[in-house]
């Protein structure tokens, strides 16, 4: 019979060789909404904030697919049927599930807004979208002889993320697309990890920035992108790729609140059988709230750093939420 605490480092030996990784939920107001799990496709609900994907390998995007659909938000993406609610100004904090050490590069998050129709049936490639966050190379003199970076900083902070929508935006539909991008490998050219999500934003913001569709986002001639960067030897300075960052962009340091509960996932069609059924319908303005039911359990001792990790499975339609802290006893 194996101890908690040895199946808890066997959980975490998985995370640090699997080269790849996904969002597992979103967290706002300590309410959480869950993201698409790529492994356990038939398992998700069919109304849930992540977009679903074709990613079974947890892979990434390569250089040769900047000017594809599938830098917009992974492979073969497709729209997800639900929101999280979030006011401007307020932040949603972003569970990856873990990361790889030797994956070393910066961390970006931008939005798009789906206009009236909502982002349940948007057309990908139209989606203009607007930079909100970034964290590149943190320090060129720490964790010698990489430096510290981004992802670095994910991985402390339980393999997690926190990005504050600016108050300044106006309320709406909107695409969260936050992204990881590997650059320890020289041979392949940069690794890009982008995960979308649905928010409605509310709020009394006003502005609109200007966005760039997401096949213009990147290319293999920026700075940062460059396959002469040797961040195994390491990098005095670092520019991260993408637009610059809207004025009303706000940098905040990283936390890891646990949630208390589950939040009731927003959607804004006709009906919640259509959605269900993925039946394209018009959306009306008309509001209804999807009930999933999270329950939070006692979890296993997990040796990797103190980190906290959410790992999510589905049984019998109840999602089950087992936090691993090293250290601590929940």
């Amino acid at each position: 019979m194996h101890s908690l605490s040895s199946i808890g480092l066997a959980l975490a030996g998985a995370v640090t060789v699997s080269a790849h990784s996904y969002v597992l939920d979103i967290d706002v107001d300590l309410k959480t909404y869950p993201g698409f799990r790529p492994m356990n496709g038939s398992e998700n609900a069919p109304v849930i904030v992540g977009w679903n994907t074709s990613a079974w390998d947890m892979g990434w995007i390569g250089e040769d697919s900047y000017a594809t659909p599938d830098i917009v938000c992974h492979k073969n993406a497709e729209n997800a049927q639900g929101y999280a609610p979030v006011a401007a100004g307020d932040k949603v904090h972003i569970q990856w599930n873990g990361w790889p050490e030797g994956h070393k590069g910066p961390v970006v998050d931008y939005l798009a807004s789906c206009g009236d129709e909502g982002c349940e049936s948007v057309d990908k490639t139209t989606l203009e979208f607007f930079k909100i966050n970034q964290g590149g190379l943190i320090n060129s003199s720490a964790m010698a002889p990489y430096g510290e970076w981004a992802s670095d900083q994910l991985i402390a902070n339980n393999n997690s993320w926190l990005v504050e929508i600016p108050s300044s935006v106006k309320p709406g539909f909107y695409v969260l697309r936050t992204e990881i991008i590997a650059l320890h490998n020289l041979t392949t050219g940069a690794q890009h990890y982008p995960q979308c999500l649905n928010l409605e934003i509310t709020g009394n913001g006003t502005e609109l920035p200007v966005g760039i569709l997401g096949e213009h986002l990147y290319n293999s001639t920026q700075p940062g992108l460059d396959r002469s960067l040797n961040v195994t030897t390491g990098v005095t300075s670092y520019l991260v790729p993408g637009p610059t960052l809207i004025p009303d962009a706000v940098s905040i340091p990283l936390s890891n609140p646990v949630p208390t509960g589950t939040g009731s996932i927003i959607t804004a069609t006709a009906s919640v059988s259509a959605i269900a059924s993925k039946t394209a319908t018009s959306p009306s303005k008309t509001v209804h709230i999807v009930t999933v039911t999270v329950t939070a359990t006692p979890g296993v001792k997990r040796g990797n750093g103190g980190s906290l990790f959410a790992r999510t499975t589905e049984r019998a339609h109840v999602d089950e939420r087992r936090w691993y802290h090293q250290g601590l006893g929940f």
